[in-house]
């Protein structure tokens, strides 16, 4: 089973040349442990959360001063993307890293990042299955030519080639219905979960198998989780470090979705205001009897077997500081003992 971590490389109050300090740090240091992947988010105008607007642009830099470790995109937000520049910028990753490049591609669902950029969130469907579908012709063939609702270009060849036939895409699943969508195109599938538990999710994952065999595609699909998670040296301990900024979390995310559904509307907007009401009053107790995983090594290892076995993943990206309010030095702890303690488990 593939093991990475999630890395939005939180803000700190000591400016953003000790933000990529850290967060390169810990990239260093999960290079070093053995994990499998990194994978980077795409967050814009929250100062106070991230300094990860350029995901392909850090994971250039992660590239040039790692050897082994798979550099995952998660996500790359298609509809704000030209689909040819997209097309070069990953490819080049790509040769860089020797083909170390997983690209996750998704929409997000931050409308006010839509409208900074001038592009219809109505829009974000349409726009994410076009550019999804040039990008391929542009990793995959010469002299293409395109005439979309969007893009409209002639006999063009992107440079360079990608070192890979064609990088690895995984797709994040928004909603019930895209599940079966992702399936039936093909493609491995992110989850990413925010307090949700097994139960929710195993429904959504059967459709999406179910549309896969549908389709003719060989094999079951791959499954990939995205959730909360921190490890400490016992349970009491990793309560302690991590309940303040988890519960953060839940709150600044409880923001976005209720802003995100004014400025949406309709029945989407409806679904997100009962979202935000939801994570706005969430408790620890509440979110760990879902699938945030918190706790020692043991006891981490013995839930997220649960659930691999519940689900059938294929891997999972462990969130080391959702909320990023733990301290970074905890946050390196965590890290050693996922490679050292958690990790090992799962393999052989």
């Amino acid at each position: 089973m593939e093991f990475g971590i999630f890395h939005e490389f939180p803000s700190v109050s000591a400016g953003d040349a000790v933000a990529f300090e850290q967060a390169m740090a810990l990239v260093d240091a999960a290079e070093r442990g053995g994990l499998d992947a990194v994978w980077l988010a795409e967050l814009h105008f929250d100062p106070e959360r991230s300094v990860l607007s350029a995901p392909l642009c850090i994971a250039s830099a992660i590239a040039a001063r790692t050897q082994r470790i798979k550099i995952g995109i998660a996500v790359q937000v298609l509809p704000l993307c030209h689909p040819l520049r997209l097309a070069e910028e990953a490819a080049t990753v790509d040769q860089l890293s020797r083909g170390r490049l997983i690209l996750g591609v998704g929409r997000s669902g931050v409308a006010r990042t839509y409208e900074a950029y001038g592009v219809p969130y109505a829009e974000s469907r349409d726009r994410f299955g076009e550019i999804l579908e040039i990008l391929r012709l542009a990793w995959t063939r010469t002299g293409i030519s395109y005439d979309g609702r969007f893009h409209r270009f002639d006999d063009v060849t992107t440079t360079p080639r990608p070192f890979q036939a064609e990088p690895p895409i995984r797709i994040a699943a928004t909603s019930a219905e895209t599940y079966p969508v992702i399936g039936h195109a093909g493609a491995p599938v992110f989850v990413a979960i925010r307090h949700e538990p097994a139960a929710h999710v195993a429904p959504l994952i059967r459709a999406y198998r179910e549309a896969w065999q549908a389709a003719g595609h060989p094999g079951r699909g791959q499954v990939f989780l995205r959730f909360p998670g921190y490890v400490a040296a016992t349970d009491a301990r990793a309560r302690a470090d991590a309940e303040p900024s988890l519960l953060h979390y839940y709150h600044a995310q409880a923001a976005l979705l209720s802003d995100s559904a004014s400025r949406v509307g309709g029945s989407t907007g409806e679904i997100r205001r009962a979202q935000a009401e939801r994570l706005g009053s969430m408790t620890f107790e509440e979110a760990r009897r879902g699938m945030v995983l918190i706790g020692s090594p043991e006891t981490v290892s013995a839930r997220l077997r649960d659930i691999v076995g519940e689900l059938e993943l294929d891997g999972v990206l462990m969130e080391l500081n959702p909320g990023g309010r733990i301290a970074h030095a905890q946050v390196q702890t965590a890290l050693r003992l996922v490679c050292e303690q958690v990790m090992p488990r799962f393999r052989g």
